[in-house]
């Protein structure tokens, strides 16, 4: 028990000191995870229903998965309506954060907040102002539709990240390589990206998990051969109660893990 009376930090605190925090952190990943714990083993059974623990052990509703176009085309969508809002949510995002962050203006950090509002307002409110704008322009149940709403989601995400990543840069290397001659443009691809670059494929990968997650605003501008795999999986359990959304679920776990975990290492790598 001697690591309770060693500092927890550069203050004076000991693990002693923090261990109530410890322990209330232990208690919410614990009922976070529990979920997860139950979902997986209930994806490998055999029965018609959704049944907790599986009597018999199977892998039927994983073959299920894979052998169903309708499940098939709506993973399909969702991979590419989030590899699409990544690829216009981590520019547009970056761009903002960059523009806001050395333009030094009073104004900055109110529009900063502006931009970031969709984070704050609940998604359903977006969701319905995206169903009736798009009901005017024929966006609903579109490719197109669906990526513009979800970039609305994951740009604020790219922002914040970038903005944490341009306050621990020098700022004053990318004045230096402008002294001397070179374009803002310029300077900010051959000095500044380099140096930011692992927190830009950390927005990414995070801009993507926001769109491949997402449910709410798939519910109400996704439908037909647009539909999403959340969308789907919503409908299987509105109407039917279908195992198959276990081993989807597993799967998505599965996916969000890994892209989690590469966040995680290429933030460290920025570091």
């Amino acid at each position: 028990m001697n690591w309770l009376k060693k500092p927890a930090s550069d203050t004076q605190l000991t693990h002693g000191d923090r261990l109530w925090l410890y322990i209330v952190a232990a208690i919410i990943m614990l009922l976070l995870v529990i979920p997860t714990f139950i979902v997986i083993p209930m994806s490998f059974s055999d029965s018609q229903y959704l049944e907790f623990p599986p009597e018999v052990w199977s892998t039927r509703w994983y073959a299920v998965y894979f052998e169903s176009s309708k499940w098939m085309r709506a993973t399909v969508t969702s991979l590419q309506v989030g590899v699409l809002t990544m690829l216009l949510a981590t520019p547009l995002g970056t761009m903002a954060a960059y523009a806001l962050f050395v333009s030094g203006h009073q104004a900055a950090r109110a529009i900063f907040s502006f931009l970031i509002t969709p984070m704050i307002v609940p998604v359903i409110l977006i969701a319905i102002g995206a169903f009736y704008a798009y009901g005017r322009v024929g966006l609903n149940n579109t490719i197109t539709g669906i990526v513009l709403a979800h970039t609305v989601l994951a740009s604020p995400l790219v922002m914040i990240v970038i903005t944490a990543a341009l306050r621990n840069y020098d700022l004053n290397q990318e004045r230096v390589a402008r002294s001397l001659g070179a374009t803002r443009l310029k300077a900010f691809f051959v000095i500044t990206l380099p140096q930011i670059k692992f927190s830009i494929v950390t927005a990414a990968l995070l801009s993507f998990l926001t769109s491949f997650d997402e449910v709410i605003i798939a519910i109400f501008v996704s439908g037909g051969l647009n539909a999403t795999l959340t969308k789907h999986m919503f409908a299987a359990l509105r109407d039917f109660i279908d195992p198959t959304i276990a081993a989807i679920s597993t799967i998505m776990i599965l996916v969000s893990s890994t892209l989690l975990l590469a966040t995680q290492f290429f933030g460290n790598k920025g570091k």
